[in-house]
């Protein structure tokens, strides 16, 4: 029964919480009274059972509480007569379509506050996972291998940096919303990222991850469905993911994408991706999302391998590099020059970013690097750049691939 509790408590606190962060303008405090509402609800159904509408149930016993807190501050006088006339008489169970009238806005809502620019990136992540995604702190802390208090020490940071600097609680109209738009974009893909590429630990996946900003880009779809990078993050994640049947051997070492099985992908969630896509062209422009979208596309269609368009990948990266120019972008092209061109021509590429300082701690570079050198015969470099490589590398399992890439090298 607590399990099922759990599960639905997951699924409903971002609803209950977004909606009593509109009427309370703070999210700790609608936080706080969503949790009561979860402990009378933990009190009560294992012995009466959940309620045929548990959303609607959680919503009427945080209203209440809510009442409750109001009449003991002796504050808001007016508000406290609003929310009662909001309440049911006669039973717990009021119309769910009448009390969730305007949830789409308030998810919105909460999405724009939670992901505000005035947070960390980490912080948004944080909240997210917690207010949106329905996560305990003690489950943010394993899915970030941190500790609970660090977790707990930063959501409260955060909550209070929000009250502090009186962000509104709206969502942001025109030119301000597409502002806004990329932290909110750019949180929901750092969890999938996350997931799909752990960077510490013993894990390559974590799967739950993907599964919470899968969701969450779903969601943000539905609430904007007019703005086409947030349906290019929606297919850029839904191709990604299609591949994670494929991406480990039985003892959890990476598969890279070229000796996958492609016939592992789900084809599911490769149309739903292609579909999105669609939907964000028709949109246009294009953007970073949608962008790196259409590369996995290139991939998601081609049957083999050898299918692949690697001049068309090259171009898009070309394209993306205009909108988006960055070093780890540029690494990223030169290994596709490399597929379409030859490892000579991406070793330029590569030689020229080597004294980047944003890439002097990334383990993909000397990774890059030694897969070229290896490809032209040059394998002593080629172990060197491995070794260097998995000195840099955090996660286990991405280590040990390093080590085999070096011992395939041989001693010279």
């Amino acid at each position: 029964m607590l399990e099922t509790i759990a599960a639905v408590w997951r699924i409903e606190s971002p609803k209950l919480i977004a909606h009593l962060a509109r009427t309370t303008r703070d999210v700790g405090c609608a936080e706080d009274i969503a949790a009561d509402a979860f402990v009378a609800a933990l009190a009560q159904w294992p012995s009466e059972g959940i309620p045929r509408n548990p959303g609607a149930w959680l919503m009427t016993a945080a209203k209440r509480r809510l009442i409750d807190r109001v009449r003991r501050e002796k504050t808001l006088a007016d508000k406290t007569e609003q929310l009662q006339n909001q309440l049911p008489y006669g039973g717990v169970e009021p119309n769910f379509a009448a009390t969730y009238e305007d949830i789409d806005d308030d998810m919105l809502r909460l999405m724009f506050v939670v992901c505000h620019p005035v947070l960390s990136p980490e912080a948004r992540v944080a909240l997210t996972l917690k207010l949106l995604g329905g996560l305990t702190t003690a489950e943010i802390a394993r899915a970030y291998l941190s500790s609970e208090a660090t977790v707990a020490q930063r959501i409260v940071r955060a909550k209070r940096t929000l009250s502090e600097a009186r962000v509104a609680f709206e969502v942001p109209e025109g030119r301000e919303r597409l502002q806004r738009l990329p932290p909110v974009l750019e949180a929901v893909y750092l969890i999938f990222n996350e997931g799909y590429a752990a960077t510490a630990g013993n894990d390559v996946l974590r799967p739950e991850l993907v599964e919470d900003a899968l969701r969450l880009g779903r969601m943000l779809a539905q609430l904007m469905p007019h703005e086409a990078e947030v349906h290019g993050l929606v297919a850029l994640m839904e191709i990604h993911a299609s591949r994670i049947p494929a991406r480990l051997a039985p003892d959890g070492s990476p598969i890279l994408l070229l000796d996958q099985d492609r016939g592992k992908w789900n084809h599911l969630l490769i149309q739903r991706g292609l579909d999105a896509l669609a939907r964000a062209e028709r949109l246009g422009p294009l953007g970073p999302y949608a962008l790196q979208a259409s590369l996995a596309a290139c991939h998601a269609r081609a049957a083999t391998p050898e299918a692949t368009d690697w001049p068309r990948i090259v171009a898009l990266y070309d394209a993306l590099a205009v909108i988006m120019p960055s070093t780890v972008v540029e690494l990223n092209r030169s290994v596709a020059v490399g597929m379409a061109y030859g490892p000579e021509a991406a070793l330029a590429i590569v030689d020229a970013l080597r004294d980047e300082p944003s890439l002097q701690a990334y383990h993909l570079l000397p990774s890059v690097r030694g897969d070229m050198l290896f490809k032209i015969g040059r394998l002593g470099e080629a172990r060197r750049e491995f070794e260097r490589a998995l000195a840099l590398a955090e996660n286990a399992r991405d280590r040990a691939f390093l080590q085999r890439r070096a011992d395939e090298c041989g001693n010279e």
